[in-house]
């Protein structure tokens, strides 16, 4: 017998919009992927001699333009910019989605806690929330990588502070509306506790916008960390990192060395372009209104 639409998930269904959102998933889903190969690969490419030891200066040739054997050149260290560029891509997927993966494993169950027992202790975590949440997730991730230092864990921990109000609040409106359905009371009146209900009867029907979520938190990451490179607070000096090369290629730029600054700064800005098209494209696929709860 054939489904009627009453009977498919409402963040199943396809809405008028939705082949522009899935224009936009193909495209940013590619562009991820490309990453996520590269950032693989790279080894692989340093291994066969396709690209040098991003992290060995060449002495000679300093500054050299792009040409057959330095695909991108070379910077003011001596570094194949192209090595750097790969394997950038590399510290910049594992600080980021472990900064995401953080926050979510924080932020989901928390909100799912605090929207299903209500009283104090759901005041007390949406003071806290609404008070971290109000704070500039850059100026927020700054300050903690000042304190807790260098390093892919320490800049991923900096980074995924500012994200977990995003998740709680988000999860929590779903529990709210979810718990007082019917299948929810006919748990309670079976005698099912609270980490029964929390984890079989609404964990599935509240997460289904935590993978847009994580994809536009992810976009966003990659700029933070960026910045904490930048200012070099993110990772140690001798890891390729997209930001902290950007910041040895501003000195460069006013005598005509623009490829230093180029390249890395359009591998950063593909990547956050692949993740927010992903985003935005599973946004309005799963749930066009998940935008508005969240500016809400």
């Amino acid at each position: 017998m054939a489904a009627t639409k009453s009977t498919i998930p409402r963040f199943l269904q396809i809405n008028k919009n939705s082949s522009l959102s899935q224009k936009m998933m193909v495209v940013g889903l590619a562009l991820t992927l490309f990453f996520i190969f590269i950032a693989f690969f790279a080894p692989v490419f340093q291994w066969v001699g396709i690209i040098q030891n991003p992290t060995d200066s060449l002495i000679n040739p300093i500054h050299e333009p792009p040409s057959g054997k330095y695909w991108f050149g070379t910077s003011r260290q001596g570094y194949d910019v192209f090595a750097r560029s790969l394997f950038g891509a590399q510290a910049a997927l594992q600080v980021v989605f472990l900064a995401t993966a953080l926050s979510m494993v924080v932020g989901v169950p928390l909100g799912m806690l605090s929207g299903y027992l209500g009283g104090k202790l759901d005041k007390m975590f949406l003071f806290i929330m609404d008070s971290i949440y109000t704070l500039p997730g850059m100026l927020l991730s700054v300050t903690l990588a000042f304190v807790v230092g260098k390093g892919i864990l320490n800049a991923a921990l900096a980074i995924s502070i500012a994200y977990i109000p995003q998740y709680y609040r988000v999860v929590r409106n779903h529990t709210v509306s979810v718990k007082t359905e019917v299948f929810i009371e006919a748990a309670q009146a079976m005698g099912a506790n609270t980490w029964q209900i929390l984890s079989k009867y609404l964990f599935f029907n509240v997460i289904q916008s935590v993978p847009v979520l994580f994809t536009l938190n992810a976009a966003d990451a990659i700029l933070v960390l960026g910045g904490l490179g930048f200012l070099g607070l993110g990772l140690p000096d001798e890891v390729p990192e997209w930001g902290y090369d950007l910041r040895q290629a501003l000195e460069a730029l006013p005598t005509g060395i623009w490829w230093t600054a180029l390249f890395p700064g359009l591998a950063m800005t593909l990547m956050v372009v692949g993740l927010s098209l992903l985003g935005e494209g599973l946004n309005d696929f799963v749930n066009p209104r998940l935008r508005k709860q969240i500016r809400g």
